[in-house]
């Protein structure tokens, strides 16, 4: 027995890195998850592992800044499962520059990807959530906490130089965060954010400019100086960055029965740092 058992979840960008973990963690608990990919090759990978572990999934690939995207992502979860109980909004990149070098083309794809997407998600799921709820009352039948979580950073609870965008973009969430808590508690829905500290993930590991990521065709820089990182590290209480299998297990803690009286919340999960 799992502790999500017959629980259906959206993790989007689940294909690589902290998403990929996420969408593992939540289907060895028995849930059921609909992984998201830009590309179809690391969703079809993800969907073999969990399928290889004994667990549930399905792919609704394409990017979250697609103008249909979001309804075709709930509806996946409609269709092929019945329903729907945890929201994760992992989606995203960086794509930095210092603000005068900052085009406007990088600020709105930044905003795009981890602020507006998370937004037309939970707007897609609206109508079904509200749906359900209702249903439930009509019949009498218990109505089960619904999870929502975004994912966030320490460069949204504290800014970072060189990432006006995503900062911006990751302190929107926050926001989002908090208003969502207020409108969906009457659905019994728990609305919350983890903000990651330094985790290491392909955007991470790279030296600073080392190392690219294609994103529909744009060739986006990542990485960190090594000084840098070495820096960061120091300065962690734990004295280490982040893996991605804990970064899920942050995640998880929130789509938990033990958390269903928790919202509104961020939870930095940064191994004692703070920005």
């Amino acid at each position: 027995m799992g502790t999500l058992d017959g629980k259906v979840a959206l993790v989007s960008g689940s294909g690589r890195g902290i998403g990929r973990e996420i969408a593992l963690k939540l289907a060895a608990e028995g849930a059921k998850v609909v992984v998201n990919d830009l590309d179809a090759e690391p969703a079809k990978e993800t969907l073999a592992a969990i399928e290889a572990a004994g667990g549930q999934s399905v792919s609704c690939i394409g990017s979250v800044t697609d103008e249909d995207f979001a309804e075709r992502f709930v509806q996946t979860a409609v269709d092929e499962f019945g329903g729907l109980d945890i929201i994760v909004n992992n989606a995203g990149y960086t794509w930095d520059s210092v603000v005068q070098k900052m085009t406007d083309e990088q600020w709105d794809a930044i905003l795009d990807v981890h602020l507006k997407a998370p937004f037309r998600i939970l707007r897609a799921a609206q109508p079904v959530i509200a749906a359900a709820v209702k249903q439930a009352k009509e019949t009498g039948a218990p109505i089960p906490c619904r999870k929502v979580v975004n994912i966030s950073s320490i460069a949204g609870t504290g800014g970072n130089a060189g990432q006006a965008n995503y900062s911006a973009a990751k302190a929107g969430l926050l926001g989002l965060t908090k208003t969502m808590a207020k409108e969906w508690g009457r659905y019994n829905v728990t609305v919350n954010a983890v903000a990651f500290g330094m985790i290491k993930t392909r955007l991470t590991e790279a030296p600073a400019g080392g190392g690219t990521i294609d994103v529909q065709g744009k060739e986006i820089k990542v990485g960190v100086n090594p000084q840098l990182a070495a820096a960061m590290e120091q300065m962690i209480p734990l004295g280490r960055a982040g893996t991605p299998t804990e970064a899920a297990g942050a995640v998880y803690l929130l789509c938990t029965p033990e958390s269903d009286y928790i919202s509104g919340q961020t939870v930095v999960c940064g191994g004692g740092f703070n920005i």
